[in-house]
């Protein structure tokens, strides 16, 4: 099975008057047989950098290899020989064809192809037993649930048995019962030898990768120091409608959680204390704030952006934090199981 070698890859499209750089100068080399999953909000550049991936973008600059095949160089019969054998592509949206069955819309590919009818049946089939729909074959994707459309989804990406694997926000529109039978067939086809990429902001992908590359919007802050806040009553961390770009953990006080109700009055959330985190949904997914956050008494806590997060995750202990207002954020430490998550 080929390996994928990215090479000083620069991706640049327009947006109105200006000139956007989703990709810039990225290197990276991924072994056949690997999950890869690019973690990052929206805006960072994910689905562009597949989209170059899957021969429908040219770069800017660099190169991007696989096995003996320069796509990035492949031109008009070369290149849609490439899109219709060497990749899959697994849509956000699903993109089935209303009108069609399960079987008939993973058949779909594989006619435009000119394969016979009688075998392009067999092979949709099969595909469909792989993926647990059977019993589902005869279903128009309106009588199918969310993980089921998205396994019917990813039936079709596999209708010419591709080595290299494109998913695009496979889990974004399922639930968390939905996502396990999802996370587990993206593991299989890995083992099987196929080279899979996963573009998500879902960190519940996070356990089955090989490896994540963590992407960041151009202009972000991807290296940032924890923000040390001591608060009095009263005082806002953030508002609800805001950007969200840090978690935060609060030590000593209280904070409320505040939804503002189209009534124009207030409904309290939660009110989160010491050895407590909030505000991770923003962040991790790209999201304004659902709520106000603000101290209802002295209070002291910390933003990490959810690079840092995590590794305080995995520190020895918070206790060492909790050593009053004037405390420095450098050094300092959590353990996982201490604290109890409240979303913002």
């Amino acid at each position: 099975m080929p390996d994928l070698d990215i090479r000083d890859l620069t991706i640049e499209y327009k947006s109105g008057d200006y000139v956007v750089r989703a990709i810039d100068r990225l290197d990276l080399f991924v072994s056949s047989g690997e999950l890869v999953v690019m973690l990052g909000p929206s805006g960072c550049g994910k689905t562009t950098l597949l989209s170059v991936l899957a021969g429908i973008l040219k770069p800017q600059s660099g190169s991007v290899r696989f096995g003996d095949t320069d796509v990035s160089a492949l031109k008009e019969r070369a290149l849609t020989e490439y899109r219709r054998a060497t990749v899959g592509v697994v849509f956000q949206a699903f993109n089935l064809i209303p009108s069609l069955t399960a079987l008939e819309n993973v058949q779909v590919p594989l006619l435009a192809a000119k394969t016979r009818p009688k075998e392009a049946r067999a092979r949709a089939v099969s595909l469909l037993h792989r993926v647990e729909l059977s019993d589902r074959m005869a279903h128009k994707p309106g009588k199918l649930s969310g993980g089921q459309q998205q396994r019917v989804a990813i039936a079709r990406a596999l209708a010419h048995d591709p080595t290299l694997v494109l998913a695009d926000e496979p889990t974004a529109h399922l639930d968390y019962i939905q996502v396990e039978g999802i996370l587990r067939l993206l593991r299989e086809l890995a083992n099987s030898g196929r080279t899979i990429i996963v573009a998500t902001h879902d960190e519940r992908l996070l356990p089955l990768a090989d490896r994540i590359v963590e992407l960041a919007p151009r202009g972000a802050v991807t290296a940032r120091p924890p923000e040390h806040q001591v608060l009095g009553a009263g005082n806002v961390i953030f508002r609800q409608g805001d950007a969200g770009d840090l978690i935060y953990i609060v030590w000593r006080g209280e904070i409320e959680l505040v939804r503002n109700l189209g009534d124009g009055s207030e409904q309290v959330i939660d009110r989160v204390t010491g050895g407590r985190y909030f505000g991770e949904l923003a962040p991790i997914f790209g999201l304004p704030r659902s709520v106000t956050a603000r101290a209802t008494m002295d209070t002291v806590v910390t933003g990490y952006t959810p690079t840092d997060f995590r590794k305080q995750m995995g520190s020895p202990s918070m206790a060492d934090m909790i050593v009053g207002a004037d405390m420095q954020p450098s050094g300092e430490a959590l353990h996982s199981s201490t604290l109890t998550s409240q979303a913002d």
